[in-house]
């Protein structure tokens, strides 16, 4: 790194090195166990009542139902000897985008779409990607419907006794319906193919637009519980929200760019959706300082918004002949970008680390990651670091062994292991 990079990161607090994992993995653990102790914690650490115990039961279909963002998808799924079987897959629009819908519209809409499954599967697995309370029943208790679908009367109604009460309505009873996130669909998704014997524990990781982790805590351990039984149960950690890292001046004026200021710290840090934006503003702030040329300033600020995918093509030097810049300004904007994924890297490591920290597992055996995203999935840059970093921080200075598994598309899958799992 040259000597203008690393002056321009320092001055503004945004060098990677600044993101000791060695220091701050142990910090992170005491944090979480804050959130299992007491609700209203910084890390919420929120128990799904997901078990991931035993094999998925083999050629049993279920039907998995995917709701989140602005797409729907359902499907019948089944596991075999080769993995996981996915059919007959119908995907739409989610009603309440563009114009509003009821609950009622909602959850007839779901039911209209999965009516087809009914006469072949009783178990339905449903990833719902927005806010709820996970219910010990493994029901979702609606906090709030987002991003851009609006679902009226949505607040405190129960998904899956909604559903079931529904599909009752329709003739089809005996019904079961179980409730997860994508986080933990994820852990769920991944894990149901491998030999579970191999590991001592599981993690989910999601690292793409978003960041989140969750892992398996025994109900003993989950102190808000208040109960001693030592089956394990998936706990949603919400990680994303955890700003204990020092954060530098563009990460403060990005956060106050952002829809949700003063909240998702580390997310704002590691995701893919904000680490262009967050090199759009370093470059902004060079070309202001005279760091870089104003043209080269003004050849970016043209390119308008722009997200990590382009930002690792920059890392590796490509793309940037197109623009035309200085050879030292092409320096500089390589080593931001690559500056960028090393502090993601670090961050997620931390996290990672703190998990394992926490639960005591990957000392005999590895802990198996179940990633997902598109930073784990096509970054050419963020995994390698994060695997350099766990093995210097969590295997060489813990003790303690992590193993990569990057999954694709696992949302569905991992539905119907955790219904036919669990129900």
């Amino acid at each position: 790194m040259t000597d203008t990079v690393k002056q321009f990161l320092a001055r503004h607090g945004m060098a990677s090195e600044r993101i000791d994992p060695i220091e701050y993995a142990p910090k992170m653990a005491q944090r979480l166990a804050e959130g299992l102790e007491q609700d209203g914690r910084m890390l919420p650490m929120i128990p799904t009542y997901l078990k991931n115990s035993g094999s998925v039961p083999l050629n049993e279909d279920a039907v998995v139902i995917d709701a989140g963002g602005t797409n729907f998808r359902c499907a019948l799924a089944r596991f075999t000897e080769e993995g996981c079987e996915v059919r007959e897959l119908k995907k739409c629009k989610m009603p309440g985008i563009g114009k509003s819908a009821t609950w009622e519209e909602f959850i007839s809409f779901i039911a209209d779409n999965i009516m087809s499954y009914m006469d072949r599967a009783d178990k339905i697995g449903f990833c719902f990607s927005y806010s709820a309370d996970i219910t010990p029943e493994i029901d979702g208790r609606v906090r709030v419907i987002d991003k851009e679908v609006v679902i009226t009367g949505s607040e405190g109604r129960l998904v899956g006794a909604s559903l079931v009460e529904e599909l009752e309505r329709r003739g089809c009873k005996g019904k079961s319906v179980v409730i997860l996130n994508d986080t933990a669909a994820v852990l769920l998704g991944v894990s149901a193919t491998l030999d579970k014997e191999r590991y001592s524990g599981f993690i989910g990781q999601i690292n793409g637009t978003g960041t989140n982790t969750c892992c398996l805590v025994r109900r003993s351990a989950i102190g808000k519980l208040h109960d001693s039984s030592d089956e394990a149960v998936i706990v949603n950690i919400e990680s994303g929200n955890y700003d204990d890292f020092p954060r530098g001046d563009f990460d403060l004026e990005l956060d106050c760019e952002s829809n949700n200021p003063g909240s998702k710290h580390l997310e704002k840090m590691t995701a893919g959706v904000y680490l262009g934006s967050l090199c759009r503003v370093m470059f902004s702030a060079a070309a202001n300082e005279g760091v870089i040329t104003p043209e080269t300033g003004e050849k970016i600020a043209a390119l308008g918004s722009f997200d990590a995918s382009v930002i690792d093509q920059w890392a590796a030097g490509e793309g940037l002949a197109e623009l035309e810049l200085p050879e030292e300004d092409e320096r500089f904007v390589r080593e931001i970008c690559l500056n960028a994924f090393d502090r993601s890297a670090r961050c997620m490591c931390v996290n990672l680390t703190a998990i394992a920290l926490l639960t005591g597992e990957g000392k005999d055996k590895p802990v198996c990651v179940c990633a997902e995203g598109s930073l784990v999935q096509k970054s050419r840059h963020f995994l390698p670091l994060l695997k350099q970093y766990l093995e210097l921080c969590a295997r060489d200075h813990f003790g303690c062994t992590l193993e990569m598994n990057v999954g694709y598309e696992t949302t569905l899958p991992g539905a119907a292991a955790a219904v036919l799992l669990n129900k």
